[in-house]
């Protein structure tokens, strides 16, 4: 069921507490914490404390927690002083576009050049 925890989720576990992560930011309804596989100085995952599967299913059933993770997103480039400089959100969808932990997440890149398109 959309929003419930679901067991075998990394993310919601690490949500529960149950896996560590070094969190930086928290909101009532999402949190912040470091890629473990940074792809640039500052690579930080925003997602929604309740599990949607992917950022099509968070915009459909809980379009108000999707809006806070854009927003925290935001908080987090401004937190890294990446917000002159630039950074990049990303949402990947789906196992082709390189979802591998199907918890709805945006990727918050920056702290050097980002060349488009991505790859």
């Amino acid at each position: 069921m959309a929003g419930e925890p679901q067991g075998d989720c990394l993310f919601c576990k690490i949500v529960a507490g149950e896996v560590p992560a070094t969190v930086v930011r928290e909101s009532e309804t999402t949190l912040a914490f470091r890629d473990i596989n940074p792809q640039a100085p500052t690579h930080v995952l925003v997602i929604p404390k309740a599990h949607h599967t992917d950022a099509a299913a968070l915009a459909a059933e809980a379009p108000q927690i999707a809006a806070d993770v854009l927003r925290e997103a935001g908080e987090i480039a401004r937190q890294e002083k990446t917000e002159d400089d630039g950074y990049r959100i990303v949402f990947n969808t789906g196992a082709g576009a390189g979802q591998t932990v199907f918890h709805a997440h945006a990727h918050v890149l920056g702290g050097r050049g980002l060349t488009w398109p991505p790859g």
